[in-house]
């Protein structure tokens, strides 16, 4: 049964235009039900669920409100794309008891919503906006501008945000937005510079392309478990009709819910491997771009810095474009991003808070900040990966081409390579996870030789901080049948040993040039970043034919590329970095993720061994060919770290069947070894060698390590399935390599490999990452703490696979502070403390050799006696144990031990040797400290 919404007494004039225009718009099963929150002293918040009929659709709304009956501005909150209204109800709640009436919506085809994706359509997501605000006129709570006209503000990130642009240039009954990582021009997103950004659609496409399904969400923004089907809609006209069935019958099953033109656009691009003029046209008319001019409301416009799919130029368009119009515009270039995710959220909710509070509520001393705010890296903590954030601010947007200095680049004419297909392609950033990586220094960028011209300043003689877009016009050269080229350029911040070098953002920019058969120039616009180069570090050009992001050209062809006067470099002096930090905002390297940049740069070059190797890197050990792991005279000390070793002058060797725990107290320096064994960070003294192979980032003896070091940085809207399938293409190796089916099996995941990650818990997204790391069944086996998360079974079930795992002449290491885990399942075992080798050697030598006896004693002793008996001559350690103590002999015998004891009257009862591995592990770390 359908009710019509409650309707409050108009104006006759006014009450008809507004009914006309909600006269679709009907509550289906479940409205009216209401609920109640609260949060400590503030007021409950009340939520009524309404599933509402749009014309060929039915939309799944949440209305929030607190308080009592008085009148108060509207907000209305979109979601990202793939996710639903439930992923902004923290949001909306915390409007609420801020003095707000806000909707949240799911947008069509996604949540319990019905319809297809327009990807914003005018015609229907857009109109859907409308209704809503025509719903919000008539809520006898909401503060009214005029008839029908409520005073309301929309934000919304990604998706969301550009939904609240597209209302705001849409509908004038809209007073103030807030869009986050958002797009500005779909088509220049998708397609910058004529270049088709492959990835980035293949995930907005392909997610949505089964039939019935529901779009994963993207990176980087908030995403929930998939709900319930949606109610079948009503049949509507056009691409806004409901069901998936329906959606089917209409545009195939491979359209899934799409719009069937939009499935044909990507389709068609997808296998041209270049946009078209209709492609363009059809986004660029469901872009806010479009409606430009008539954006005319105060904007607080929140771009990400580690974004590849919506980089900091599209919020540049936006902000020219609203400011044009005359409206209070401030732009916020925040820390993460569709690439990184969203690390400052709770400060960009304040400030959108205190935006809505000036613009919505008139709330004339709300501190809506600075016009132009940046957050930057206050400092980099080596030892734990800490992150303090910082905030630069201007009283003006500077843009993105500020006062720019220039810098000369060095370099001949250069000649290189568009390989056939464009594979094997150079990597740069990775949807979801590539800005993690960066803002930590553990990018995984990789230019593969002869694929790439290389341009370079000389060292700078201060430091430069790069606000903006750099730029540098190429002369190009191509001998493609067609005069084209492909071409992708990145600026690198080069150390001064010449080797290490950081990408900032890990982002790359693409152009094509078009006649180039006798040359031509072109303008190379690099990408947008805010980054300091330090006084003696060099600017590094980087001109290549190939991106894994992007699609290159399948025809094989050489480029040749010479620079045509220096290197541009904005420098935006007006803004100023806060003397005092802000709060600290920390987040954890995803090391699972880092694994993939490891795994990524151990990718077999052309030319195997020669073509690839870096200069001056050691020759293979042939004698060490079958020796899976050894490690000699191991140093690493952290630039912060004064006198402290993370680890100093370790060796030890590891052979084929093994299975290796590694052991050690918190500070010992395993995860530090660990990361130095999968190429991460570098030592400063000593060496790796894996099958005989020195150990550098990019070694390709790298491909036949696997790893699984701290939690992997999964796609959280994708299935299981489909992570470990993505994972694996980003490596580049060919899919029969993958042996997919026996990592499945060892998951043991049954069928959540096809639920989402997002929906995963602990002890499941842990299986699923010892999974990924063994695609490929890799030679080496990194696991640190495998079972963390794991129930009892589950962790004996694991102890199971490694053994099987290393019964089959792998060889597998296990980091892990389970001590009677690592005592059952493996074979040897090396202890660490303070970052020097304790003992190595078999776990029965270990455990139960002769040398550490456990004195039974038949009274309790205090502490003064057992420091007397660890300091006599020829005993190591001694730990005081539950039924007596452990003592660690280093030269006496038993016997001169029990007379020393008698002398010193301990109660002793018995002596013998100690035969559990805590014990061992206690009584060997008990020495070193």
């Amino acid at each position: 049964m359908k009710l019509r919404l409650p309707q409050p007494r108009l104006p006759r004039r006014r009450r008809s235009r507004l009914l006309a225009g909600a006269a679709a718009l009907a509550v289906v099963a479940g409205a009216g039900t209401w609920t109640a929150a609260a949060s400590g002293g503030a007021p409950a918040v009340h939520r009524q669920d309404r599933m509402v009929e749009m014309p060929g659709a039915a939309i799944d709304t949440s209305y929030f409100t607190a308080g009592g009956g008085q009148k108060r501005p509207a907000v209305l909150l979109g979601h990202g794309f793939g996710g639903s209204k439930d992923d902004v109800r923290a949001q909306a709640e915390r409007l609420a008891r801020d003095g707000y009436a806000v909707l949240t919506w799911s947008a069509r085809g996604f949540g319990r919503s019905g319809g297809r994706i327009g990807l914003n359509d005018p015609e229907y997501e857009v109109k859907d906006v409308s209704r809503l605000v025509d719903w919000l006129a008539l809520q006898p709570e909401v503060r009214l501008d005029g008839d029908g006209d409520p005073r309301v503000g929309v934000a919304g990130a990604s998706y969301g945000g550009a939904i609240s642009l597209l209302a705001a240039g849409y509908d004038k009954r809209v007073d103030a937005i807030a869009p986050q990582i958002t797009y500005w021009n779909l088509a220049d997103a998708l397609f910058p510079q004529g270049v088709f950004k492959k990835l980035w659609a293949g995930l907005f496409f392909t997610t949505g392309s089964a039939d019935g399904m529901r779009p994963g969400g993207v990176p980087g923004t908030a995403t929930a478990p998939d709900p319930a089907p949606a109610p079948a809609a009503s049949p509507g006209s056009g691409s806004g009709s409901g069901s998936a069935a329906a959606s089917a019958a209409a545009g195939g099953a491979a359209c899934g819910r799409f719009q069937p033109e939009l499935c044909a656009m990507y389709e068609r691009v997808a296998v041209a491997g270049k946009p078209d003029a209709e492609a363009r046209a059809l986004l660029e008319a469901r872009s806010p771009s479009a409606v430009g001019d008539r954006i005319k409301v105060p904007t607080l416009i929140v771009q990400g810095q580690e974004d590849s799919l919506f980089p900091l130029d599209q919020a540049d368009a936006m902000a020219k474009a609203i400011a044009a119009n005359g409206a209070p515009v401030s732009v916020d270039w925040a820390a993460g991003g569709h690439d990184g995710g969203m690390r400052e959220a709770d400060r960009v909710e304040d400030r959108v808070a205190a935006w809505f509070g000036r613009y919505l509520k008139d709330e004339k001393g709300a501190d809506t900040g600075p016009a132009f705010r940046v957050s930057r890296s206050g400092g980099i903590d080596s030892t734990d990966g800490a992150v303090q954030l910082r905030g630069a601010s201007g009283e003006r947007y500077p843009g993105l081409t500020a006062g720019p200095r220039e810098y000369a680049l060095g370099g001949r004419e250069q000649s290189f390579a568009n390989p056939a297909g464009g594979a094997p392609p150079a990597l740069s950033s990775l949807p979801g996870i590539g800005g993690q990586l960066a803002a930590v220094g553990a990018g995984l960028s990789l230019d593969f030789p002869g694929q790439y011209a290389r341009f370079e300043s000389e060292p700078l003689a201060e430091e430069v901080r790069i606000t903006g877009t750099p730029s540098v016009t190429l002369n190009v050269r191509s001998t493609a049948a067609d005069g084209s080229a492909v071409l992708f350029g990145k600026v690198y911040d080069v150390g001064p040993d010449g080797r290490q070098q950081v990408l900032p953002s890990q982002l790359v920019a693409p152009v094509r040039v078009e006649n180039a058969q006798q040359g031509a120039a072109v303008q190379l616009r690099l990408p947008a970043v805010d980054h300091a180069v330090e006084a003696g570090h060099r600017l590094r050009l980087v001109v290549a034919a190939t991106d894994l992001g992007y699609a290159s050209p399948a025809a094989p062809a050489t480029y040749t590329v010479s620079v045509r006067g220096a290197l541009a470099v904005p420098v935006a002096d007006g803004v100023r970095t806060a003397s005092a930090g802000l709060p600290a905002w920390t987040w954890g390297l995803p090391l699972g993720a880092a694994l993939l940049a490891a795994a990524l740069l151990g990718i077999r070059r052309t030319g195997r061994e020669g073509a690839g190797a870096r200069a001056g890197a050691p020759q293979p050990d042939p004698a060490l060919a079958d020796v899976p792991l050894q490690i000699s005279g191991l140093t690493k000390k952290y630039a912060r770290a004064q006198d402290r070793y993370a680890v100093r002058d370790l060796s030890f060797r590891v052979e084929k069947g093994q299975v290796l725990g590694l052991l050690g107290p918190n500070g010992a320096g395993k995860t530090t070894t660990l990361r130095m064994l999968m190429g991460l960070i570098s030592p400063d003294a000593g060496e790796i060698r894996v099958f005989g192979h020195a150990v550098r980032a990019g070694a390709p003896v790298l491909s036949r390590v696997g790893a699984f070091v701290e939690g992997a940085g999964f796609l959280p809207h994708l299935s299981g399935r489909a992570n470990l399938e993505l994972y694996w293409q980003a490596t580049g190796r060919p899919a029969e390599d993958a042996h997919l089916a026996e990592a499945l099996e060892i998951a043991g995941l049954g069928d959540a490999l096809e639920r989402a990650v997002r929906t995963y818990s602990q002890g499941m997204r842990q299986r699923l990452a010892i999974a990924q790391a063994m695609l490929g069944m890799p030679d080496l086996l990194i696991l640190d703490e495998p079972t963390n998360g794991l129930d009892p079974p589950q962790i004996r079930e694991m102890r199971d696979v490694m053994i099987r795992y290393a019964d089959g002449g792998r060889t597998v290491i296990v980091s892990s502070h389970l001590l009677s885990e690592v005592e059952q399942t493996c074979t040897h075992l090396v202890v660490m403390d303070r970052g020097r080798l304790v003992r190595a050697g078999e776990v029965a030598e270990i455990t139960g050799g002769g040398d550490t006896l456990l004195v039974a004693l038949a009274g309790p002793v205090d502490e003064g006696t057992v420091a007397k008996v660890a300091a006599l001559e020829g005993v190591g350690a001694v730990t005081a144990a539950d039924d007596g103590l452990l003592v660690r002999l280093d030269g006496a015998t038993a016997a001169e031990l029990i007379a020393e004891l008698v002398r010193l009257e301990v109660p002793v009862s018995a002596v013998g040797p100690h035969r559990r591995l805590e014990d061992a592990f206690l009584t060997l770390i008990g020495g070193a400290a």
